[in-house]
């Protein structure tokens, strides 16, 4: 059996406690949506505005409503002569224009509110969403770990450490020297626990609409490939993607972890900890972001314990979102140094990344070789070791051979040879890539 919203909360809620599939299932009404009508007329406006005259279905498709339903509305609009047929479609439809009055009243709306593109959802909906899909609702076993790391090389202790860090489903420390994976680490622990969620294009709130879509960190999963979609309707208000893993660096600010509102346009983006939900938020090199530490871990020593957030719109107006999803901080520095003991308690797993042994160096290159289709040579790999590390004290990263190998594609391809490990084209790419990306480390 699977959720649907249209049933009470309540039900809801009991059916997902049995273990029941999350799925957002086609509305088949107008107040199934959960939406009003007067909000639903007016997106309907905008899009006529934004895109010009349509099709009853096509500007079904644009909202993500059914068309019965939006061919209800757009024939009340009609009698609100706010829209005029303007040519015959096919399959009892019609192509629909704004009248100048309908202009006048999209305008108003547009400057309001500029939003177009599929319904929101109710908020509560988003919240029971998250609930049945966050990324703790299950622990992961030693096998989901061993599958979602098979073709990486990760040291046996790190391993060891990993697996109860991310059944904590709450947040842990990754520090280490950089290159050493701890961005791919966070992107594969993501992996564990399941491929796909379901989350809307944007949320509402009484008439307050809040955006949670991001193409920059959300990846579509094409629904038509599920059996599930061949069978059952699906709400197209929501989109299924890839769990995702939204990784940040030293351009955060405490900006992005609040409601923000694009001044021209009215809309309100959700902030990252609400995109990440379900999945995973990698703060990477944490300590050198343009706030202070304290800031950026105060602001979250409450949703952490409580799993949920507070946010506040421009109008003052609050709400509670959930806050489910691993955090990971990943820094180049010992976490001691920049957090104090209060919030080192909430989060109490901190592992460290540390330089791979020779042995895993060539376990890393055979892997990084084989991805880009090139022969492993060891014996090339031990010179390499020998001139450009061994004797300059350089470290070793874990990045390293990923990056060498991609050098040496390029100069064979300028130079039309075939790929392959030659000690003399190490010679030649380690000039550039050593000496300017690298220096050696003294001691």
């Amino acid at each position: 059996m699977t959720v649907t919203f249209h049933e009470s909360h309540d039900s809801i809620l009991a059916t997902l406690a049995s273990g029941e599939t999350f799925w957002p299932s086609e509305p088949r009404t107008l107040e199934e949506t959960g939406l009003s009508q007067p909000f639903v007329e007016a997106l309907l406006c905008k899009t006529l505005f934004v895109a010009g005259n349509a099709t009853g279905r096509n500007l079904a498709k644009d909202v993500g409503l059914p068309f019965g339903v939006v061919d209800d509305l757009l024939s009340r609009l009609r009698n609100r002569q706010w829209v005029v047929h303007v040519d015959s479609g096919a399959f009892n439809d019609y192509v629909y224009g704004l009248t100048d009055n309908g202009r006048q009243q999209a305008q108003a709306f547009k400057n309001a509110n500029a939003y177009v593109g599929p319904a929101p959802v109710p908020l509560m909906d988003y919240v029971i969403s998250v609930e049945a899909q966050a990324i703790g609702g299950e622990p992961i076993r030693r096998a989901d770990l061993e599958d979602a790391f098979h073709d990486i090389s990760v040291d046996p202790g790190l391993f060891e450490m990993l697996g109860p860090a991310v059944n904590s489903a709450s947040g842990l420390f990754l520090y280490g020297a950089p290159g050493n994976g701890k961005s791919t680490l966070a992107q594969r622990i993501t992996a564990c626990f399941g491929q796909e969620v379901w989350i809307p294009n944007a949320v509402l709130d009484d008439d307050d609409l809040l955006k949670v879509y991001d193409p920059a960190y959300h990846d579509d999963v094409r629904t038509s490939s599920s059996e599930h979609v061949e069978t059952t309707g699906f709400d197209r208000r929501w989109r299924r993607i890839r769990r995702p893993t939204v990784v940040v660096g030293g351009e955060l600010t405490m900006d992005n972890l609040e409601i923000r509102q694009d001044a021209r346009s009215g809309i309100c983006e959700a902030p990252l900890q609400m995109k990440s939900n379900c999945g995973c938020l990698l703060i990477d090199d944490f300590g050198r972001q343009r706030i202070l530490p304290e800031e950026l871990l105060n602001r979250w020593i409450v949703p952490l314990e409580n799993k949920h957030d507070f946010l506040t719109f421009p109008n003052g107006k609050k709400i509670q979102v959930p806050f489910e999803q691993l955090i990971i901080f990943s820094t180049n520095l010992d976490p001691e140094q920049l957090v104090d003991e209060a919030f080192l308690r909430r989060i109490p797993y901190k592992i460290e990344v540390e330089d791979p042994t020779e042995q895993e160096f060539q376990q890393l290159f055979q892997l990084a070789a084989d991805a880009i289709d090139c022969p492993f040579d060891p014996e090339a790999v031990e010179y390499l070791l020998e001139t450009q590390y061994r004797g300059r004290n350089r470290p070793l990263r874990r990045c390293h051979p990923r990056d060498v190998l991609k050098q040496v594609r390029n100069l064979c391809a300028y130079d039309e040879r075939p790929l392959e490990m030659k000690k003399e084209y190490f010679d030649q790419v380690a000039k550039g890539f050593f000496t300017q990306v690298l220096p050696t480390v003294e001691v």
